[in-house]
C-alpha cells in the first residue's frame, strides 16, 4: 500500500505488499520488498534496497546504495523470520548496510532516534543502538554488539561481536574494541584503552559540575585503585547514594559479560 502523498520514482520497484506512509520520496533505482514498512517524511536517495521483515519510522534519510534489512553474514541462518526496526530522523550516509537479526540473538536488529550513520557503517545481526548515536566512516560493529545513548565512534574503528559500549562514550578513530566500555569514557586504540572521561561530551550534554565530579570518581574506582570486580561495584553503590547517575555503572556492569576494557 503506497500513499497517495507519496513520492515514488518510476524507475523504483515497490512491492504491492510494501506499506508506505505519507509523504514518504523514494528517489530513482530503488527496491522495497513485500515486508517492509516505511515511515512518514522518509527519503531515500536513490539505489537503496530495503527487504526482510523491515520498519522504518518517520523522517529518516537513507542514503544512496544503502542496504537494509539483508540476510545477515551468520552461517547459522536459515531463512528464519528476524527483523530490523528502525526509530525516527535517522541520517544513514551512502552504502551502509543494516542485517537482519537472527533467533540465535534478539531475531531483531534494533535501532532508536536521531541517529547519523556515515559512510560505509556496517551494522550486523542483532545489534541495539540507542538514541542520538554518530559512527563515522567505515565503522564495523560485529553481531549481537550494543551501542547505548549519545556514544560517539570515530571512522575505521571496528567492536568485536557481543561488546557492550555504555552511554555517552567516546571511540577514537582507528580503534579496535574486544571488551565492553563503561559508560562516559573516552577510548583509542588497538586493543582500546581507557583514557579518561568524556568530559567535553558532557559538557555539551549540561551535566553539572557537581555531576562530572562524581563521574570522574566513579572513573577512579574503576582505573585507579586496583579494585577487584566486586569492590568497583560497591564503591559504586556507596557513590550512587548520592549521585544517581552512578547508577549507569552499575546498569552496565549488570549486563557486561566479555569484561572491560583496561
Amino acid at each position: 500500500m503506497i500513499n497517495q502523498s507519496a513520492f515514488v520514482h518510476p524507475s523504483a520497484i515497490i512491492n504491492e505488499n510494501a506499506i508506505i506512509h505519507a509523504n514518504v520520496c523514494i528517489g530513482p533505482f530503488c527496491f522495497i520488498d513485500a515486508q517492509v514498512e516505511i515511515g512518514a517524511r522518509t527519503i531515500l536517495k536513490s539505489h537503496v534496497i530495503i527487504n526482510g521483515l523491515t520498519h522504518l519510522g518517520e523522517d529518516n534519510s537513507i542514503y544512496q546504495f544503502s542496504s537494509i534489512g539483508e540476510v545477515n553474514q551468520d552461517l547459522k541462518y536459515s531463512g528464519e523470520k528476524t527483523r530490523v526496526c528502525i526509530g525516527d530522523r535517522n541520517i544513514i550516509r551512502e552504502n551502509s548496510t543494516i542485517h537482519r537479526g537472527t533467533i540465535q540473538g534478539h531475531s531483531i536488529t534494533k535501532i532508536g532516534n536521531d541517529n547519523l550513520f556515515m559512510v560505509n557503517v556496517h551494522i550486523a545481526h542483532d545489534c541495539i543502538i540507542g538514541n542520538n548515536c554518530i559512527l563515522a566512516n567505515n565503522v564495523t560493529l560485529g553481531g549481537h554488539v550494543k551501542i547505548e545513548d549519545y556514544v560517539i565512534i570515530g571512522g575505521m574503528t571496528a567492536i568485536h561481536q557481543n561488546c557492550i559500549i555504555g552511554p555517552h562514550v567516546m571511540i577514537g578513530g582507528c580503534s579496535g574494541v574486544s571488551q565492553d566500555i563503561p559508560p562516559f569514557i573516552l577510548a583509542q586504540g588497538n586493543h582500546a584503552k581507557p583514557f579518561g572521561i568524556n568530559i567535553e561530551g558532557l559538557k555539551r550534554r549540561g551535566f553539572d559540575k557537581k555531576t562530572r565530579i562524581a563521574i570522574r570518581n566513579a572513573y577512579k574506582i574503576i582505573y585507579r585503585r586496583g579494585n577487584t570486580l566486586e569492590n568497583i561495584k560497591y564503591e559504586l553503590k556507596k557513590l550512587a547514594k548520592s549521585h544517581k547517575i552512578i547508577y549507569l555503572f552499575l546498569d552496565f556492569f549488570t549486563q557486561s559479560k566479555r569484561g572491560i576494557i583496561r
